[in-house]
């Protein structure tokens, strides 16, 4: 799979298909409960997982190919990135554990 900026630059395909899968698994583990819980019927639950996955994958294409420039990698140093990286999983943690919540309760 080749992706492209919007410059026409080649771009690694890899991070986004992992944050897209990881989105993936997010919405559709969580959400159909998540609205049932709230009292939407099952279906209508996965009717907006569905509407909550495609526009974060649209979202994520667009940060993480489209508007990417390939130069930036070699700008950001490694700690920085490191450091980023970090900040992100505790937020996806932090983020899963308040989603969770509701269905716990």
């Amino acid at each position: 799979m080749k992706l492209r900026n919007q410059e026409g630059e080649a771009v690694d395909p890899v991070p986004f298909l992992v944050v897209a899968g990881i989105a993936f698994a997010v919405v559709y583990s969580f959400g159909p409960l998540y609205f049932r819980a709230l009292g939407l019927p099952i279906r209508y639950g996965v009717v907006v997982s569905t509407g909550l996955f495609a526009a974060s994958t649209a979202g994520l294409y667009y940060r993480m190919v489209w508007t990417l420039d390939p130069a930036y990698r070699e700008v950001v140093p490694v700690g920085d990135r490191f450091e980023r990286l970090l900040l992100a999983t505790l937020a996806c943690i932090g983020a899963i554990v308040l989603l969770a919540l509701p269905l716990v309760v």
